[in-house]
């Protein structure tokens, strides 16, 4: 798979040869999906709790003899179904996260990856280097790059005018290569990497 690589004007420098087992995969999204449930579960903080109804305060004394009133035996007025009871199988303090096999993280990275130059959702770009942390300046550079959507920036290097100057955008977001990730990838409607994370990217996944 060949695209081409863009100056920060949009214009084209020369084209790039993808490697097809990283961007050019068969997309696995029943993997993908679990990837992506578990960073999402790995966001969870699990504090929700409910209290039982030997935690909730009251009803020590048996609200009415067992025989003779006429109506149903009841124990304590904190049982389930009383106004002000316990809940019953209600939910408690867990960690959401869970364990998946490292073949798995790949393949879901490289299934999002593959997506994204499958659909003409990667544009590549010579290098990302702005002159300063203005918003203005990545605006400028999305209107010549062409992009529309949420826009995901992936640089090999530290780029903090770029950082700065997205964070104010809702829009669009920027990440180093060693951050780069199945929900993020997912997320965004296009892609803009630098020529040199292609290259790591294609280093750690071959």
């Amino acid at each position: 798979m060949k695209i081409s690589v863009k100056n920060m004007l949009g214009e084209k420098v020369k084209d790039l040869t993808l490697n097809d087992a990283i961007w050019n995969v068969e997309a696995n999204d029943q993997v993908l999906k679990k990837m992506i449930k578990l960073q999402l579960d790995s966001l969870r903080q699990g504090t929700h709790k409910t209290k039982t109804r030997s935690e909730v305060s009251g009803g020590g004394r048996k609200p009415w003899r067992q025989k003779g009133t006429g109506r149903a035996r009841q124990g304590s007025t904190r049982a389930v179904q009383w106004r002000g009871g316990g809940i019953a199988f209600g939910v408690s303090p867990r960690d959401y996260t869970f364990k998946i096999n490292r073949k798995e993280r790949v393949l879901a990275l490289k299934s999002a990856l593959s997506l994204k130059a499958q659909n003409k959702e990667l544009v590549v770009v010579d290098n990302v280097n702005l002159d300063s942390l203005k918003t203005k300046d990545v605006k400028k550079l999305i209107n010549d790059l062409g992009l529309v959507g949420k826009i995901l920036f992936v640089t090999n290097e530290d780029n903090e005018n770029l950082y700065m100057a997205t964070r104010n955008l809702g829009y669009a977001y920027a990440i180093l290569v060693n951050e780069i990730n199945s929900y993020d990838l997912v997320n965004a409607d296009v892609l803009v990497c630098d020529e040199a994370s292609i290259g790591k990217i294609e280093e750690v996944l071959k």
